[in-house]
């Protein structure tokens, strides 16, 4: 009770007292700067031209989605809910096989570029074990390390940019693209939740005489799994979006058919291939916030 009352009595302002209200100032301060340099108006929001028709009737047409086409299709097409369905498969295949691949390069990146990973047992431990951890906290760690900020530093779809020209149009492409990206993202999460996790199970196994490997496998990673577990699946929902947006690229992914919909102006359409990724995108949330609750929470 003598806690909660003195939180109450906090003022708000206080938060942001010392050190950290020079760190938000100069954060505000960087906004204006980068707004400024922009040359950034609020004018720019207005639509110029007939850029307020176009919008208001794109608008209009999410209000009535097409469950047909809204031109004429050669005879033998496949309707047109048969093709947002088999988009929307292929969307999903691209993203889950991205993920895939990120996550078996993420986890063991994870691991071994985690402080955690590379911190000596004891101080009781060999001389050449100690020289051993050294050096790979100074080389292996290091060069891990800026492996995985060059991976995630690079866009998904710069790296689509990238492996278009190196292998041409194809599903290796794509999945890469969300792969490589997405998988030092992975790494670089994975490690600090491996770092932040709690130590008092791996404190407890230390004491009863078991071995480094044993500390780390069976009483700092079950800590950090359940995160771990429900920041892939967050993850999941960004790839995706991602797999979708590749369709730009020409992958036939959702993308690929809304931008073919949106230049011949048929926004129903457009709308149809929209609310299947809207509806995959809020099962994939309703499903996360699942696990979220009975693993990461309880």
């Amino acid at each position: 009770m003598k806690n909660e009352a003195r939180l109450s009595d906090v003022h708000p302002l206080r938060i942001l007292s010392g050190r950290r209200r020079w760190w938000m100032l100069g954060i505000v301060c960087a906004a204006i700067w980068a707004a400024l340099g922009l040359g950034t108006s609020p004018a720019q929001l207005i639509p110029s031209g007939n850029g307020i028709e176009i919008l208001e009737e794109f608008l209009a047409a999410g209000l009535t989605p097409a469950l047909d086409y809204e031109s004429q299709v050669p005879a033998g097409t496949a309707p047109l809910w048969a093709k947002v369905l088999d988009a929307l498969r292929r969307t999903l295949i691209f993203a889950a096989t991205g993920m895939s691949l990120a996550l078996a390069i993420g986890l063991p990146l994870g691991v071994l570029t985690s402080t955690a990973w590379w911190r000596e047992s004891s101080p009781a431990s060999s001389w050449s074990r100690r020289w051993i951890g050294r050096l790979g906290r100074s080389g292996a760690f290091v060069f891990l390390r800026a492996l995985i900020a060059f991976m995630r530093s690079i866009h998904e779809l710069l790296w689509a940019v990238l492996l278009l020209a190196a292998l041409g149009l194809n599903s290796f492409s794509a999945v890469w693209a969300i792969a490589i990206p997405y998988g030092g993202t992975l790494a670089k999460v994975f490690s600090e939740m491996l770092d932040e996790a709690p130590r008092d199970s791996a404190a407890q196994l230390h004491d009863t005489g078991a071995t480094s490997l044993q500390v780390f496998l069976f009483g700092l990673m079950p800590r950090a799994l359940p995160d771990m577990a429900a920041y892939t699946f967050y993850r999941l929902e960004c790839a995706v979006r991602s797999s979708a947006v590749l369709g730009f690229f020409g992958f036939p992914t959702l993308g690929y058919f809304v931008k073919l919909a949106f230049v011949n102006q048929h926004y129903h359409e457009v709308w149809s291939y929209l609310y299947a990724l809207i509806f995959v995108v809020v099962v994939l949330e309703f499903v996360s916030s699942l696990l979220r609750e009975r693993v990461v929470i309880r």
